[in-house]
């Protein structure tokens, strides 16, 4: 009898995962926007340093990039710092993104727990650009020079439990973005909050991320009448401030069902909502799906990942699939060690 209660239970919370699913694809890109206005898109192209927008982590994009509520692996490190305190043991992160024409966007982050209730952790993040031609209005298909487009940021992250439910923690990040002769760097702040709201196994996360005063490009570039330009505009990082909620509609020995939401607010477009959903099968095989809304290009992600334990140490590969309606596709791989 209890194990017949217990399938109509698993059956009737499926049902509603389902069915929640279902009604927010069914809203749609242009449905949303109607519930949640379209604010803020006259600021579209207004910031600079865009590779500290590009998402990290396979797992995280095939889950829609709705993950700071989520945030138990070391790629918290970028989108949650107040989150890596829900690791259980030290982890080191590896994520390789073929972003759009031939990029590259690399990831390696590292979380160290200091006892039970503190972390800390080290990342790096570049964007890979081969060397490309330059070209001229007089030379359209180049004059046999070329120049290196090439992006690096460096985080240090401390996260810290206050109490039994609520963690905390920051991240100090040096960011460097050049091209040709014009450098343009500086620091940047990311603060993050993780709290268990004691029902079942919700928990809520805010953050905030790429915080800094405007930066200003610095260099020398001549140009094709031989005029020379050092004095450049200032732009704003691109800060994003996301809130998001996630919990377990099914967990159990053998099957642990994640759903998650998450709402974010960038200083440079506009609001934007991610849903996203993790099935593990004994904590060993997974398989996620994703959907963003009110994006301009980017709509649905999926992947999976397996997970091998050998000697003490735990052997994690994560694939995801992002699907973009006017650009290509995107490939993301990773892979964790922890122990």
């Amino acid at each position: 009898m209890v194990k017949v209660l217990h399938n109509r239970t698993v059956r009737r919370k499926t049902a509603v995962l389902v069915g929640i699913l279902l009604l927010v694809l069914g809203i749609g890109s242009q449905g949303f926007a109607q519930l949640i206005p379209i604010l803020g898109s006259q600021r579209t192209g207004t910031s600079t340093a865009q590779f500290l927008k590009i998402g990290v982590g396979a797992r995280a994009a095939a889950m829609g990039n709705a993950f700071i509520a989520v945030g138990n692996d070391a790629t918290s490190l970028y989108w949650n710092p107040g989150a890596i305190t829900e690791l259980n043991k030290n982890q080191l992160a590896f994520s390789h993104t073929r972003w759009f024409t031939d990029i590259q966007h690399e990831f390696v982050g590292y979380v160290h727990r200091l006892g039970t209730y503190r972390s800390i952790g080290i990342s790096a993040i570049g964007l890979v650009v081969d060397p490309m031609e330059i070209t001229t209005e007089f030379e359209p298909f180049g004059t046999g020079e070329y120049f290196q487009y090439q992006d690096v940021a460096i985080g240090i992250t401390y996260a810290q439990k206050l109490t039994d439910r609520f963690s905390a923690g920051g991240t100090i990040r040096y960011m460097q973005e050049s091209i040709a002769e014009i450098t343009m760097s500086g620091v940047l702040i990311d603060f993050g909050t993780y709290y268990w709201i004691g029902s079942g196994t919700g928990r809520f996360a805010v953050s905030m991320i790429n915080f800094a005063p405007q930066f200003t490009p610095e260099g020398e570039v001549t140009g094709s009448m031989g005029a020379s330009y050092s004095q450049f505009q200032s732009f704003n990082p691109p800060t994003l401030f996301t809130v998001g909620y996630a919990g377990e509609v099914i967990q159990n020995e053998t099957h642990r069902s994640t759903l998650t939401l998450q709402l974010n607010h960038p200083n440079d477009n506009s609001e934007s909502l991610n849903i996203g959903s993790e099935y593990a099968w004994r904590e060993t095989a997974f398989l996620r799906g994703g959907y963003r809304f009110n994006v301009d290009d980017a709509s649905f992600s999926l992947g999976g990942g397996v997970r091998i334990p050998f000697s003490g140490t735990e052997f994690q590969f994560d694939y995801a699939y992002s699907e973009y309606r006017f650009l290509n596709d995107v490939h993301r791989f990773s892979l964790q060690f922890s122990y």
